[in-house]
């Protein structure tokens, strides 16, 4: 493959791109950083001349904008940053654990026709707003209308079709020869994919699981018809803050999405390395 180098249209290309792609990042960040003087300023204030933390105060101190003569919001967002990371850590989990066993079942063991796994991505056909009123009935007829068990349940049965489709594609790449050579080695078939399978699907593990909590951690139309008072999430909280009285507070909704957005890249730096593996997973064939 010839060896390509970095011309200067090429990098105008890329910085521009990178631009692009950094902007709306760029812009939340600095309105999360703005007083509420700024939020509607004609013509836009794009770098706060005088920074605050207010908007970030006003989330676990809801009377903190009583200062720039505004109402402040309802209730305070720690409930809903807490709501957002059990439900989508332990969605994802569960996500993952059934979707890997069916994965392998699927890969190694299944006899069902071919068509099979299509009619396992076909949940996901559905636009949310057609299912979640069923939803809604059969959750209330069984009391689990805003509890975290209804909400768990309900993001693991729409990433479960991804979990199971994305893991085995990994599953499929890698040879059963492997396996087979554990097992007359005495290991057992669970066993065997512990020990053998899992590790060097690692990879794209990870990369599974980053994408399946990504889907419920920015989740919305299940945990707004599904949660009340009890539960909720930070795609909701996000939606609670248009107020009669003041409008859109925009600089909150940004502190709150500035915030949103830590855990993903947290995460994903912390895992870039089996993340890289996992999405080049199979990219060679022999």
């Amino acid at each position: 493959m010839p060896d390509r180098h970095l011309t200067p249209m090429l990098a105008l290309v890329l910085a521009g791109a990178l631009c692009v792609t950094l902007f709306p990042v760029f812009w939340v960040l600095m309105t999360a950083l703005k007083p509420p003087t700024d939020w509607n300023a004609a013509p836009a204030v794009w770098i706060p001349s005088q920074p605050t933390l207010v908007n970030f105060r006003t989330l676990f101190d809801p009377s903190a904008l009583q200062a720039y003569g505004l109402s402040g919001v309802s209730q305070a967002a720690t409930p809903s940053i807490l709501g957002s990371l059990l439900a989508a850590s332990v969605a994802t989990a569960l996500s993952i654990l059934i979707g890997l066993a069916s994965a392998i079942g699927l890969s190694r063991y299944s006899v069902l026709t071919k068509w099979t796994p299509l009619v396992i991505l076909s949940g996901r056909m559905f636009p949310p707003a057609a299912i979640a009123v069923p939803f809604v009935i059969m959750f209330s007829a069984v009391h689990l209308i805003d509890s975290f068990p209804g909400l768990i349940a309900i993001y693991v049965a729409v990433t479960l079709p991804f979990s199971t489709w994305m893991l085995k594609s990994f599953v499929d790449d890698l040879p059963v020869e492997i396996e087979q050579a554990a097992m007359l080695d005495g290991r057992s078939r669970l066993m065997a994919h512990l020990l053998v399978t899992l590790p060097l699907i690692r990879g794209g593990l990870f990369a599974t699981t980053m994408f399946i909590f990504i889907l419920n951690w920015s989740e919305f139309m299940f945990a707004l018809v599904l949660s009340y008072t009890n539960v909720t999430t930070i795609p909701v909280q996000l939606a609670k803050y248009v107020t009669a009285t003041a409008g859109t507070l925009y600089g909150v909704q940004a502190a709150l999405a500035v915030l949103a957005m830590l855990p993903l890249i947290l995460v994903g730096y912390a895992i870039q390395g089996h993340l890289a593996r996992g999405m080049t997973f199979g990219a060679v064939k022999r």
